[in-house]
C-alpha cells in the first residue's frame, strides 16, 4: 500500500494532519507495514531526557517488510542492480527472491558463528551487494550493524570497534576504486592489533589479492555460505530495539555512535523515500552514495527495498574511466530517479558538457542532491545539462541523526527554488530560534534550525554515552532538538539551509552563511571549489577567510584574488568581500565529501598546533600544503 502524496494541496493537507495529530498520522502509515504484534501506544517522548519511544511494544522484523512482504508479488523483480567499477566487467542483477535467499543463507552463517540478538557487527566492505546482504542479515538475526566506510584508516576502524564492543567484522580482501586496487583486509588486521574484541572475521573475495587468514578467526564468505539453507526465520524485534549504530565525526574529534531503532526508522525511511522521489512501481532508482554513510543506509538499502523498488549500487567513482561514467550508467539502466552530492556535481561540472554529449538521459524524471546545501551555479548546471530543464531537483536537507529526509521539495509537486530545500516533510515541525532562545515566527527570518516535536526516524541516543546525546542535540534550546544548522525562511516560507551555525560568520554585526559567500566565490569561471570560514578580526569581530581551488592558467594570483573579491562584492555586497583569499591545491575532506571546516578555521586563526585527528581525511597531506601556503 502506498502513502504517496500526489499534489501540492495534498501535501498541505497531509502536513496539517501531521501537525494537528502526529500520533494518528504516523499510526495510520505504520498500519500499512507487517507487524508480528501491533504496538500498544504510538508515542512517548521527553526532549529533556532525551527519551523518545515510537510504537511502544510493537514487534516486527524490518527484513520481513523487505523480503517476505514482496516475495509473492514481485519475487522476480530486480531488487539490487550492481554496476562494477570497471565498465566492461559483468554486472549483477539480484531479484527480490534471490535477495531473500542470500540474506537467509548469510543469516544462518551469522548464527553458526555465534551471533545473537543485540550483538554488534562491524561491516567494512566495498560497494558490493554483499554489503547490503550483510546489513539485512544482521537485522534478520537481531544483531546491530555498524557500517564503517571502507576507506577509513585502521585507527578510525579500531576506535569504532572498541566503542561499540563489536564481536564480528565483515570485510573483503580488497576493493577497486577507479584505477586503484585498495587493500581492505590488511587495514582490518591492523585495526585488530589494537583490540581483541573480534572473535570472527568473514572476508568477501573481491580483488583476489593475497591476504593472511588467521586460523579459527578468519573465514572466506563463499566458503561460509556453502550449503547453507535458503530459509531463516526472522528474529522478533521490539520497535525500540537497536537496528544500527552509525558513527559521525564529532567536533571534539571522538566519533559519536548515532543509534537508530527498528520500528520508527523503518516507517520513516520508506515514507520519505516514496514521497520525496515520487517513486512509482517499475521505476529504476539510483543513489550514488556509499553504504558507509546514512544516505546509503536510508536511500540505497532500507528506503528503496521497503518500497519494493529497484535500487542501483555502484562500485566506482564519477570520473573513471572518464567523466561521462554517471551518464553512461543512467542510459544503460534507464534510471528514473538520480540522487547524488553537490561535491560530485561540481567535480563533473569542471569537465564541461562534452562528457554528457553522447548520452540521452531521457529516462530521468527526478534529480536529487544530498550532503550539503547545493550552490546555485551547480543547481543550474545540474538542472540544465543533466535534467534538460524538465526534471525537478529535490535538494534534500537531513542528517545522520534524523534517519531520513526532513526538508525537501516533493519531486514535481513542490515548486523548485534554486539553493532552497523548500518545505518540511509531513511530521517535521521546524522552529527557527534566535541566539537568546526565542522562536522567530513569520517569514523573512533567519536563525538556528530546531525541531520541536519528535519524528519516527530520529536518533535515540549516542551509543554508550547518553549524556553526550543530550548535550549535543537537546541542551542548546529547552524542549527542542537543535540541528546545529543555520536557516533562513524567505518571504514564501521556503527554507534555505545556511550551513553549520559555526559556519555562520558575524561580520560587523551582519550574520552571513558561509554557503552564501562560497556560492558567490564559485560564480567566478576559474573557481573550481571554495570553503569559507570566519577568523578573529580586530575591527569587524570576524573576518572572512576563503580557501579557493582555481584554474590558474593565464592568471597571476593577485589578479585572480581581485577578481574573486569583485565577484563577491557584486553578488552579495562589499560586506561579504573576503578579507583573505588563499589559493589552495585542495580542501581537507572526509571520505563522504564533507569539508572539515574545523581544520580550516584553526589554520585561518594561525592555530596550527591543535588541529585534532586528520587520519580520517581523504587526503591528510593536503593539510600540510594548506599550512605551508598560509605561512607564505
Amino acid at each position: 500500500m502506498s502513502d504517496r502524496i500526489h499534489t501540492l494541496s495534498g501535501y498541505f493537507h497531509e502536513y496539517q494532519k501531521s501537525v494537528a495529530d502526529p500520533e494518528n498520522f504516523w499510526a495510520k502509515i505504520a498500519d500499512s507495514f507487517h507487524w508480528k504484534k501491533r504496538w500498544d501506544k504510538t508515542l512517548e517522548w521527553d526532549f529533556e531526557g532525551p527519551d523518545v519511544k515510537w510504537f511502544l511494544n510493537g514487534k516486527l522484523n524490518i527484513t520481513e517488510n523487505i523480503l517476505e512482504r514482496h516475495l509473492y508479488t514481485m519475487g522476480d523483480k530486480p531488487a539490487i542492480i550492481w554496476e562494477p567499477n570497471e565498465p566492461g566487467d559483468p554486472n549483477r542483477i539480484i531479484t527480490y527472491m534471490e535477495l531473500y535467499e542470500e540474506v537467509c543463507r548469510f543469516s544462518n552463517v551469522l548464527v553458526e558463528k555465534g551471533v545473537e540478538k543485540g550483538d554488534k557487527v562491524i561491516i567494512y566492505m566495498p560497494m558490493v551487494p554483499e554489503a547490503a546482504i550483510a546489513m539485512l542479515a544482521c537485522a534478520r538475526v537481531g544483531a546491530v550493524h555498524s557500517v564503517v566506510f571502507a576507506g577509513f584508516s585502521s585507527n578510525a576502524l579500531a576506535d569504532r570497534i572498541i566503542d561499540c564492543k563489536a564481536k564480528v567484522v565483515l570485510t573483503s580482501d580488497g576493493n577497486f576504486r577507479g584505477k586503484k586496487k585498495i587493500p581492505v583486509k590488511s587495514v582490518v588486521d591492523e585495526a585488530l592489533e589494537h583490540t581483541d574484541l573480534i572473535e570472527t572475521m568473514i572476508v568477501f573475495q573481491r580483488t583476489g589479492q593475497e591476504v593472511t587468514m588467521k586460523e579459527g578467526r578468519d573465514f572466506w564468505w563463499h566458503e561460509a555460505i556453502e550449503g547453507k539453507s535458503k530459509s531463516h526465520e526472522a528474529v522478533e524485534m521490539d520497535s525500540e530495539d537497536e537496528l544500527f549504530i552509525l558513527y559521525t565525526s564529532g567536533s571534539t574529534g571522538k566519533p559519536k555512535g548515532v543509534v537508530h531503532t527498528c520500528g520508527g526508522y523503518m516507517i520513516y525511511s520508506k515514507y520519505t523515500f516514496e514521497n520525496v522521489f515520487q517513486y512509482t512501481p517499475g521505476d529504476v532508482y539510483w543513489c550514488t552514495a556509499d553504504v558507509g554513510w546514512i544516505t546509503g543506509h536510508s536511500y540505497i538499502v532500507y528506503g528503496p527495498l521497503l518500497t519494493g523498488a529497484t535500487t542501483i549500487m555502484f562500485e566506482g567513482v564519477p570520473t573513471y574511466p572518464n567523466p561521462g561514467r554517471f551518464w553512461e550508467i543512467v542510459d544503460k539502466y534507464k534510471v528514473n530517479q538520480f540522487y547524488t552530492a553537490p561535491t560530485a556535481i561540481r567535480a563533473l561540472q569542471v569537465h564541461g558538457t562534452e562528457p554528457i554529449a553522447p548520452y540521452k538521459l531521457d529516462s530521468l524524471k527526478v534529480l536529487g542532491s544530498v550532503g550539503e546545501p547545493i550552490n546555485e551555479e551547480a543547481w543550474h548546471w545540474y538542472h540544465t545539462h543533466i535534467g534538460k530543464t524538465k526534471c525537478p531537483i529535490v535538494d534534500t536537507w537531513w542528517q545522520t541523526e534524523t534517519g531520513g529526509i526532513m526538508v525537501s521539495p516533493l519531486a514535481g509537486i513542490t515548486p523548485n527554488k534554486p539553493a532552497f530545500a523548500t518545505l518540511p516533510l509531513p511530521g517535521v515541525q521546524l522552529a527557527i530560534m534566535d541566539p537568546e532562545g526565542k522562536e522567530l515566527k513569520g517569514n523573512s527570518v533567519e536563525g538556528n534550525l530546531c525541531i520541536k516535536f519528535p519524528w519516527p526516524g530520529m536518533i535515540r541516543t549516542t551509543y554508550g554515552d547518553h549524556d553526550r546525546c543530550k548535550q549535543t542535540y537537546f541542551a542548546a534550546y529547552k524542549g527542542m532538538y537543535f540541528t546545529g544548522d543555520g536557516v533562513k525562511r524567505d518571504h514564501d516560507g521556503y527554507y534555505r539551509i545556511l550551513g553549520r551555525v559555526d559556519d555562520v560568520i558575524n561580520v560587523s554585526g551582519h550574520r552571513m552563511g558561509t554557503a552564501e559567500v562560497e556560492n558567490a566565490i564559485n560564480e567566478h569561471p576559474l573557481v573550481v571549489e571554495s570553503a569559507v570560514v570566519g577568523y578573529p578580526h580586530p575591527v569587524k569581530g570576524q573576518g572572512i577567510y576563503a580557501y579557493v581551488i582555481c584554474d590558474m592558467s593565464n592568471r597571476t594570483e593577485a589578479n585572480l584574488v581581485n577578481e574573486i573579491k569583485a565577484s563577491v562584492t557584486n553578488m552579495i555586497g562589499p560586506i561579504a568581500k573576503p578579507d583573505k583569499i588563499q589559493i589552495v591545491p585542495g580542501l581537507p575532506k572526509t571520505r563522504s565529501g564533507k569539508i572539515m571546516r574545523r581544520i580550516l578555521r584553526k589554520i585561518a586563526e594561525g592555530n596550527m598546533d591543535s588541529l585534532g585527528d586528520t587520519s580520517t581525511l581523504l587526503d591528510p597531506d593536503i593539510v600540510d600544503k594548506i599550512i605551508a601556503g598560509r605561512k607564505e
